[in-house]
């Protein structure tokens, strides 16, 4: 065999380049190692694999993508956000892109015209019934108060490294300040903050949030983002940002010394095939008795029809209302003044 490194253990001799998984190797050698009176190295050839990345060849990224929003109420292109991400860093070859994840905003969040987040997770859990790798989380729309985007990101990132037996959550901070009651979902996790769990935690897939170029654009409107968020969300996790051709996102963020910094770390996926279906627009000829035909998935329309969701007084919600960032952050804002 040529190239590669060898790894000999009494009479067996295992060589790279790999074109077998872990589970083949170790099933082939047992029986062979346990002849030589050496089982305990069943256990050393099953850590050295492990470690020599033999159930992922091509060794590529595991990524899954976070998409955050009002989906009020979700469309065509929400969902094409996911397929275009996904083929562009497949593309890239080093991502696997293993899951999406659509997170409704919550009703806290205080926006025009946001119905129920209960209407809005149905919605988006309709319009994902036949994809095989999207999924719908209420856990951010079921919380009693608005989060930061960053508070989901730390949240699912801390959902995955659960699920993984390497890593341990024993000591997760919750985000709740101590001694503050509230209620507990029954499917809430503990969310972690800052450094309390590393990205790149063994085998815990990356996590990255997938927008379009507007939300990209937004870190640039005063209290609506804090800075120090903005800098964790793009260093420690990254974005996937669907553009479209003529859009300044690279101007953006050339102009922004945060995002300039980690740069590679932003992912701009230029959308050739355009698509300008948006909720707006889905709620305005919602209102005035049009068709929505193929701009929602039909089970969506048809659950829409059904409890007659958007109209002149929906569009009316939140009227007048400060939206909550721009609540909470001018707030912070006036109170370091003062100080």
């Amino acid at each position: 065999m040529e190239g590669g490194s060898c790894l000999t253990m009494h009479s067996i001799t295992i060589q790279q380049p790999w074109t077998f998984t872990r589970k083949k190797i170790v099933g082939t050698f047992t029986q062979q190692l346990e002849v030589f009176g050496c089982d305990s190295e069943v256990l050393h050839l099953d850590l050295w694999l492990q470690g020599n990345h033999m159930e992922n060849p091509d060794n590529k990224r595991e990524v899954v993508l976070l998409a955050c929003g009002s989906f009020n109420p979700i469309t065509n292109m929400h969902l094409r956000l996911f397929e275009l991400a996904k083929d562009y860093l497949h593309e890239t070859g080093k991502y696997k892109v293993i899951k999406g994840i659509i997170s409704p905003v919550g009703d806290a969040y205080k926006k025009k015209s946001l119905i129920s987040a209960n209407h809005r997770v149905t919605m988006a859990q309709l319009a994902t019934e036949s994809s095989d790798w999207v999924e719908v989380d209420d856990w951010e729309s079921s919380q009693n108060e608005w989060l930061e985007t960053l508070k989901v990101l730390r949240y699912h990132h801390q959902k995955l490294a659960s699920s993984n037996p390497d890593n341990s959550l024993q000591s997760a901070v919750p985000l709740i300040k101590p001694g503050r009651k509230r209620k507990q979902e029954a499917n809430r996790y503990i969310p972690v903050k800052k450094n309390q769990l590393s990205p790149e935690t063994k085998g815990v897939p990356q996590l990255k949030l997938l927008c379009g170029a507007d939300i990209l654009e937004s870190f640039g409107i005063p209290n609506l983002w804090k800075l120090e968020d903005i800098t964790e969300i793009v260093a420690n996790h990254g974005l996937v940002c669907i553009t479209r051709a003529g859009n300044n996102a690279q101007k953006f963020i050339y102009e922004s010394d945060t995002l300039w910094q980690h740069k590679n770390n932003i992912h701009l996926v230029e959308e050739w095939i355009t698509n300008d279906i948006s909720s707006t627009k889905i709620r305005r000829a919602l209102r005035r008795g049009q068709s929505v035909r193929y701009l929602v998935p039909d089970a969506v329309r048809a659950y829409i029809e059904k409890h007659n969701l958007y109209s002149p007084e929906s569009e009316d919600r939140n009227a007048g209302v400060i939206l909550a960032p721009l609540q909470k952050y001018a707030r912070g804002c006036k109170q370091e003044q003062t100080l």
